[in-house]
């Protein structure tokens, strides 16, 4: 789901906070409203992108990215977020970001009959898509602080959805256009936060063998 800067949220909650009240009252938890926010995303990608209805899947997505905002406050009314339940919403937040990209390859390829380089520029962003952030789920494992990037979630979400909804207009290419500016834009993302890995302080620091492993520790010209 989109993220919101704090400015934004403020407008927004007018709506939002009445609706999490509303359904925190009728027992429903943040984690429910995660998952059909994700589900309901995913069967909108999947079902109308592939079949060409790009204005009816911008629309529905951009519609849908409220659930963010929504299992978020509800989260906050009830005293606040739990780690499982910000596992969950990074993990949906893959899902989703799967579908999109893959929902659009498959219009390329078989709607579109686009031209392989269209199609591999796209399976390029779903890679770089989880690359990214994988990086810094990886990195704060390790205790290490990995921030920005060039192109991170909100900025990758809403420069496909700009190019479904202006090819479905009928400004040509605007698809194809999206989808290298986020290859390219990604690429260097992925670059940024291994460099942001490298620079933290914590960077050179020893970390445990995995279960299981010989403990290299003594063992002459071994660096982990």
């Amino acid at each position: 789901m989109l993220m919101f800067s704090a400015r934004a949220r403020q407008p927004i909650a007018v709506v939002v906070d009445p609706v999490a009240k509303a359904l925190l009252r009728v027992g429903l938890t943040p984690n429910m409203v995660t998952v059909a926010g994700t589900v309901a995303t995913i069967m909108v990608l999947v079902l109308l992108i592939p079949s060409g209805h790009l204005i009816w899947a911008t629309a529905l997505t951009a519609l849908f990215a409220a659930m963010d905002l929504i299992d978020g406050t509800m989260a906050r009314m009830r005293g606040g977020g739990t780690a499982f339940g910000a596992t969950l919403d990074a993990s949906c937040d893959r899902l989703t970001d799967g579908a999109l990209f893959g929902a659009i390859a498959v219009w390329l390829i078989y709607t579109e009959q686009a031209r392989p380089s269209a199609a591999g520029a796209c399976l390029v962003v779903l890679v770089l898509s989880q690359v990214i952030s994988y990086i810094k789920a990886r990195a704060e494992a390790g205790g290490l602080t990995v921030n920005g990037g060039l192109i991170e979630r909100a900025e990758r979400i809403i420069i496909a959805l700009v190019g479904l909804f202006l090819q479905g207009v009928g400004v040509p290419n605007a698809v194809v256009v999206a989808l290298w500016v986020l290859a390219v834009g990604s690429a260097v993302t992925v670059v940024q936060r291994l460099v942001l890995a490298s620079r933290d302080p914590k960077a050179s620091a020893h970390i445990a063998p995995p279960k299981g492993a010989t403990d290299p520790a003594g063992v002459d010209g071994y660096q982990a």
